[in-house]
């Protein structure tokens, strides 16, 4: 088991912050993550969800190999939170609210197809559906502990499926960019290693070649997988806060290298403070 002890870590942030949709949790102080073709089991200190420890039960091989990146280990998100300017009241209080929040190094392949379902859907459908493609396309496979996961289906299997069997799990009309999609990646016309090769605004371009890839969701490819932490992915809850705040354009060039951590700031800030203000 690793344990985390990072009041720059919350992995309830994290799975709340809208970019990793096979992470839930599953009682009071655990969380299960599913990536790549791996499965963790998360547990927290009781009684200290943000700051406390964080319990990986996972090897320190395990973690060395493949966590410690996954979870931008190696980055002091303090250094992002203290770029931000004095005067910029509602940044500061956004970062501070979500201060557990790290980007993830996700699956390429994956978070396209992630954030093709994730149009026009909100995260618990998202999730949903992710899951019912995995147990239908994926691999079964069982974790050290005995549990039984699926992992999400490669390429080759998706260029397989047609697209009725996609709308049949309620996939809709995004059953036709996923077959699109999957079939240029299959038969090698996009190539997800150039593009990982690729800076922000050539991997963004690529991107959106993939059918139902436009600006927003290849921004958030961009951040959520290759990491080009100046992506700024702009959804209704961001342009909301943009056009209050910032009179409609947000200061890139003050933020560059983190845009992208800003955003998630303030896109879990203005979510969750909204979420709060329903009830």
């Amino acid at each position: 088991m690793v344990t985390i002890d990072n009041k720059c870590f919350s992995i309830s942030q994290i799975c709340e912050s809208g970019q990793c949709f096979r992470l839930d949790q599953t009682a009071e102080d655990m969380y299960e993550l599913l990536a790549s073709d791996r499965y963790l089991k998360i547990t927290l200190e009781k009684d200290q969800r943000v700051c406390g420890k964080t319990f990986l039960h996972c090897t320190q091989e395990e973690y060395q190999e493949f966590w410690k990146d996954y979870f931008d280990m190696d980055t002091c998100y303090e250094k992002h939170i203290a770029r931000i300017a004095d005067e910029d009241e509602y940044l500061k209080e956004a970062a501070q609210f979500g201060s557990g929040i790290r980007i993830l190094r996700q699956d390429l392949w994956e978070m396209i197809i992630t954030f093709i379902i994730s149009q026009q859907n909100n995260i618990p459908r998202i999730k949903s559906l992710i899951r019912a493609l995995s147990e239908r396309y994926g691999q079964k496979k069982e974790a050290s502990d005995g549990k039984r996961f699926y992992t999400f289906p490669d390429a080759k299997s998706l260029a397989r499926a047609k697209e009725e069997e996609l709308r049949a799990l309620k996939l809709g009309y995004r059953s036709r960019y996923i077959c699109g999609t999957a079939a240029m990646i299959a038969d090698g016309i996009v190539d997800l290693k150039e593009i990982g090769k690729m800076d922000y605004e050539e991997a963004r371009t690529a991107l959106m070649r993939l059918p139902g890839i436009g600006g927003k969701v290849a921004d958030c490819i961009c951040l959520f997988a290759l990491h080009q932490m100046n992506a700024f992915p702009v959804d209704t809850h961001i342009q909301k806060v943009v056009d209050a705040q910032y009179a409609g354009k947000f200061p890139f060039e003050r933020y560059k290298g983190c845009a992208g951590v800003m955003q998630q700031y303030l896109f879990y800030y203005d979510l969750k403070r909204g979420s709060s203000a329903r009830k």
